[in-house]
């Protein structure tokens, strides 16, 4: 099992002074698996030193040089794949095929692209006489969540070591162990002592210490809204840069010209993926209300054809990923029942085969109008909420009544009418036609969804400053 009881600091594995530990828990048994070190702000404190003291050599790097060490760190990710995977799936509840396939790949995915933009990335330019520079934005707080443990650790760390960056990682401490992993891989790579810091922890003792940091020039944050506000406060202290991926709410817009027996079982497969634990998940099916009926019976037989099981046994969902998210989930499967809502599928209860663990049954519920809680807060499980509209304005208001604005879905066999539906969202993404997303295009979100972007070239660039050197380029 991964070690995950040290913190990587200034290039050398250490011990938190504190001596905490907390488990790890397995969410299909419930049963800790290993502990993990708890970090104070004195942890969290010698990191930011130890980056602060790198970034004036690393800042300075060549692209050259910065490109040698990614394609390393890339190798590394390539080759232990199935172990990365491995420890993802023990410690959030992927299944396995989903963790080797997906979870895992995501980490050279993302470092991946970096490198082929850092190869032709123009990190100078001409405007008339004056020339413009971009530099690294500075010492970087990196926030991760449990639910896409590598590919949020990949979009954060690679293009902050591309952009010339230092950084200090606290990933969720619910799942801790490939964050480990990573730094033993940047480790093997040769990255310089203190441009990488690793220090697990929890919120409050080292997440909130690292977004009010005077010497830390941008957080990084991916999770809550709830958190990403705390942070966001936090930071503004000390007028840092602040960059937020947080939750959402996404409307799936099937148009009446769609193809439903498509359309329909894909989008509650894209919900149910990962236990429904995918900020950008498409949890409110909005369907023409002629065809609701025909909607809601296809969604609910997708749902009930889904098995749920322990992540090595070839299950469609495996748990939730720990014990809180269960409880909130099944908390809200009842609110929804409460409300009056249709249970069409699934529902609060246990799996008949499964005895412990944190398990949901895909759940689809029908009669759900949008003042109702399942249709406003983010689940984030296995739940989707089918709501009829009577033609395509209605269904772009329903689409936009809401706090976030991450994604949005589009379904229609006219392209020019789902780009016109797409064009009036309130959101950072839009899908056409169960379209995928694209590692080289910007993940981000309006309003309650986060500001900035991740991913590609838009990524790279918010961990870099705008100079203007007036008559540098005459």
């Amino acid at each position: 099992m991964i070690d995950a009881k040290k913190f990587y600091i200034g290039g050398a594995w250490q011990s938190s002074a504190s001596g905490v530990k907390k488990p790890v828990v397995d969410p299909a048994t419930g049963e800790p698996i290993t502990s993990v070190a708890i970090g104070t702000a004195a942890d969290a404190d010698l990191a930011v030193a130890a980056a602060r003291q790198a970034f004036p050599g690393y800042s300075r790097t060549t692209v050259a040089e910065r490109l040698e060490l990614l394609e390393a760190i890339n190798a590394r990710l390539v080759e232990r794949n199935d172990e990365i995977a491995e420890a993802i799936s023990s410690e959030m509840g992927a299944p396995i095929a989903l963790a080797r396939e997906a979870q895992a790949p995501s980490g050279p995915q993302h470092f991946g692209e970096i490198i082929r933009i850092l190869r032709a990335y123009a990190f100078e330019k001409a405007m008339g006489s004056t020339l413009i520079r971009r530099e690294p934005v500075g010492v970087c707080a990196l926030i991760t969540p449990w639910n896409w443990p590598m590919n949020q650790l990949a979009t954060k760390v690679a293009p902050a070591l591309a952009a010339g960056c230092t950084m200090v990682l606290k990933p969720s401490e619910l799942a801790p162990l490939d964050a480990t992993i990573l730094a033993e891989i940047i480790d093997e790579a040769g990255v310089p002592p203190g441009v990488f810091n690793l220090v697990h922890g929890d919120g409050p003792g080292v997440g909130a210490r690292l977004a009010e940091h005077p010497d830390v020039d941008m957080v990084s944050f991916t999770g809550s809204t709830r958190a990403g506000i705390s942070i966001g406060e936090a930071a503004s202290r000390s007028i840092k840069r602040v960059a937020l991926e947080l939750g959402g709410k996404s409307a799936n817009i099937i148009l009446d010209d769609a193809d439903f027996d498509v359309a329909v079982p894909q989008s509650v497969r894209a919900i149910m993926l990962n236990s429904g634990q995918s900020c950008n998940a498409p949890t409110r099916m909005l369907v023409p209300r002629a065809r609701y009926e025909e909607a809601c019976g296809l969604a609910a037989a997708t749902a009930r054809s889904l098995s749920v099981g322990a992540p090595g046994s070839g299950a469609d969902l495996g748990p939730v990923a720990n014990r809180p998210q269960y409880e909130r989930v099944i908390a809200m499967i009842e609110k929804g029942i409460g409300e009056g809502a249709h249970l069409l599928a699934g529902g609060a209860v246990r799996p008949a085969h499964l005895e412990r663990g944190f398990f949901v049954m895909p759940t689809v519920f029908g009669g759900v109008t949008s003042h109702m809680a399942v249709a406003r807060e983010e689940i984030f499980g296995p739940v989707l909420v089918v709501i009829p509209f009577e033609d395509d304005a209605d269904a772009i208001r329903i689409a936009n009544d809401t706090e976030y604005g991450l994604s949005g879905y589009v379904w229609s066999r006219d392209r020019e009418r789902a780009l016109a539906v797409a064009g009036a969202l309130r959101t950072g993404m839009v899908h056409l036609n169960g379209a995928s997303l694209d590692t080289a295009a910007p993940f981000g979100g309006y309003g309650k969804s986060g500001n900035g972007r991740e991913w590609g070239v838009f990524g790279l660039e918010e961990f870099l400053e705008v100079k203007s050197i007036y008559g540098g380029a005459s």
